[in-house]
């Protein structure tokens, strides 16, 4: 899945061959490497991959602050900071997204609020914190066979694809998070509206790197001497040989057309367009304070928030994303220990202050990576953007994302979704290929990444033990 074009090419920080790079653990030698990690690989590319997971992250943000009160400008404050930290740190377009069981627990429970969904979230960060100081993380993480995690990935994307499918087809009531009918054709918010952005994706991305390794054969055709227009011998350009040129250049500035960012303005002034702006619309931030979480708000975030999140962070949140991050990102392996603590520190801080309950996850950097996002600076400019908007509009700009095209957000939720799933295609035997299915189905089925993951590492279990069986049996025949 490496990109072909040289642009996209991601090198390490921790290279130390150019003899002007610092090379001490000083002050110096820490900015020297978070610049580097910064760095836009592409410019277009990496503002494209950006928008590359909002499909996922504004539906559930604007979910929790329509049915729990969830302090909008103080949640895009914290994580907009997420994203400038973590984009720092890996390099990488890692991003931070909601926590998914802890959302889906407070948007259906009528009694799960703000207390207890910052109590989950807390308690979430705690033990995720404990488990990558401690050094467990990286232990489960390598105990865990490619199979599984591949099945849960696999999962993951399935299921971001057919809830796009749902956003594309059918009207949505976030703050009820229920379908309200089908969705008309025409209209602001209409299907023919999504099918003309996916078509439109479609067209600039293809499947995905074919779209990039085309762009660069033909940049290095224009500048090859084989490819260059000929001329007669008076030193004019023949009529196919311009024509063919303008069909290069034509061809060179579709496919680099920063697709999922012109969608996302798209949707930005539709949803301008349909917001009535009043009295209630209001310029600054929102107030940031302490959140008071009683006893009885410790126990029912625990029991409905902590303990169906905690097997989707581990599997999702860390796991498969240090996998998925070491196949797009070759030679850039991250620690289970470093994405486990970051996700715990994320939580143990903005929590208490009432913002949303945040994790990495590897359908979002999966959806960044698609449209394009290489680097830190991909994330950092999101977050970026997260914290203006946060400090300028506060919680009024709720108002603006209610009216956003749902059909457009379904539409680039589905290709972050199908980019996830086409990551196991690396199942290279018969064996591995069924566990992960199988892990799959589980997963999909049962809306527990959890028991996924135990059938898929008790089926691992078994035909471990069925291929040892036959090896000594068939030992026992030759003695």
């Amino acid at each position: 899945m490496e990109s072909q074009n040289p642009q996209f090419q991601h090198t390490s920080t921790f290279e130390t061959n150019d003899p002007h790079k610092p090379t001490s653990c000083s002050p110096a030698n820490f900015i020297h490497k978070v610049k580097t990690n910064l760095v836009f690989r592409s410019k277009w590319a990496e503002l494209n991959g950006a928008m590359g997971d909002l499909g996922t992250y504004i539906p559930i943000v604007l979910a929790l602050t329509l049915a729990n009160d969830l302090n909008l400008g103080t949640t895009l404050i914290f994580t907009g900071i997420y994203n400038i930290v973590t984009g720092s740190i890996y390099g990488v377009p890692m991003p931070v997204q909601p926590m998914k069981a802890i959302a889906a627990a407070a948007i259906s429970g009528s009694e799960f609020g703000v207390p207890e969904i910052m109590a989950a979230g807390i308690l979430t960060g705690g033990i995720l914190l404990v488990l990558g100081v401690t050094g467990l993380m990286q232990l489960v993480y390598k105990l865990i066979p490619l199979s599984v995690v591949r099945g849960i990935q696999l999962a993951q994307g399935l299921s971001f694809a057919l809830n796009a499918i749902k956003y594309i087809r059918r009207s949505q009531d976030f703050s009820k998070s229920k379908s309200k009918g089908e969705r008309p054709w025409l209209g602001l918010d209409g299907l023919i509206l999504a099918i003309v952005c996916a078509c439109f994706i479609v067209i600039v991305n293809g499947a995905g790197e074919e779209r990039r390794e085309e762009t660069n054969e033909e940049t290095n055709g224009d500048l090859g001497d084989e490819e260059r227009p000929r001329e007669d011998l008076n030193g004019n350009m023949g009529d196919e040989e311009r024509t063919m040129r303008k069909g290069r250049k034509f061809r060179k500035i579709i496919f680099s057309l920063p697709s999922a960012l012109i969608i996302f303005l798209l949707g930005v002034v539709i949803a301008f367009v349909r917001t009535k702006v009043g009295n209630e619309f209001r310029f600054g931030p929102s107030s940031i304070e302490v959140v008071k979480i009683s006893k009885h708000a410790w126990k029912e975030g625990f029991i409905k928030g902590a303990i169906p999140q905690l097997p989707l962070s581990i599997l999702n949140s860390v796991i498969a994303v240090c996998k998925l991050s070491s196949d797009l990102f070759p030679g850039r392996e991250f620690s289970a220990t470093s994405v486990s603590v970051t996700v715990g520190l994320m939580n143990a801080i903005g929590c208490w202050f009432g913002a949303m309950p945040s994790c990495h996850g590897a359908g979002g950097l999966a959806g960044q990576y698609k449209f394009g996002g290489r680097s830190g600076g991909c994330v950092a400019v999101l977050g970026a953007t997260k914290l203006v908007l946060g400090l300028l509009l506060g919680s009024s700009l709720v108002k603006i994302l209610y009216q956003f095209p749902v059909g457009v957000l379904g539409v680039l939720l589905l290709f972050a979704g199908i980019e996830l799933a086409m990551a196991c295609r690396d199942m290279n035997s018969k064996e591995e290929s069924f566990v992960m299915l199988i892990c799959t189905a589980v997963s999909l089925v049962g809306s527990s990444a959890a028991l996924g993951f135990v059938s898929g590492m008790l089926l691992h279990v078994l035909l471990k033990l069925r291929t040892l069986i036959r090896e000594q049996r068939a030992l026992a025949v030759l003695a």
